[in-house]
């Protein structure tokens, strides 16, 4: 799955997950940390690391696919961009 993507649906799920996965998916997506530095900083195993990120992504993307949360805001941008001047636009952003 595209980075940009999964940071946007973070944005919106994260707090569905568990701190450890938001640990590591901040770690890894926002921070920029590879799997062994992140095993390495957390004490868990490179794989452990691989397979939460896996998790996650996987968890988001249900998350998505049930919610819509992420699509629907995407519809209505879409819909006002023509419509409303970039001010109005902007706060209405912040609100979804």
């Amino acid at each position: 799955m595209n980075r940009i993507y999964l940071n946007n649906l973070f944005d919106y799920y994260q707090k569905l997950l568990t701190k450890k996965e938001q640990d590591i998916f901040t770690l890894y997506y926002e921070e920029d940390l590879s799997m062994q530095e992140i095993a390495d900083n957390l004490n868990i195993s490179k794989s452990a690391v691989g397979k939460t990120l896996k998790i996650v992504e996987k968890k988001l993307d249900n998350y998505e696919n049930t919610l819509h949360l992420y699509q629907n805001k995407q519809k209505i941008n879409k819909l006002l961009e023509n419509n409303i001047d970039n001010s109005l636009l902007q706060k209405i952003n912040e609100l979804i």
